[in-house]
């Protein structure tokens, strides 16, 4: 397994039928930044580039993938 990087940024996002909601952290654990996304294709591509502007990002993990995500 990789060691965390504290540079590096993780991403969790929970899924719902109109919008997503996102959440920044560090590889310490540390809350960034949050916002709240379309479901659309645009939504998506705005999520991407709010997640790469706080640094590289080493995973995105979507919540509810059975159903919304």
């Amino acid at each position: 397994m990789r060691e965390t990087n504290p540079a590096e940024i993780i991403i969790g996002i929970d899924t719902h039928k109109e919008a997503h909601a996102a959440v920044a952290i560090n590889g310490l654990g540390a809350r960034l930044g949050a916002m709240t996304l379309p479901a659309s294709s645009r939504g998506y591509h705005e999520m991407e580039t709010w997640a790469r502007s706080f640094g590289p990002v080493r995973a995105f993990g979507v919540e509810g993938t059975g159903s919304y995500g």
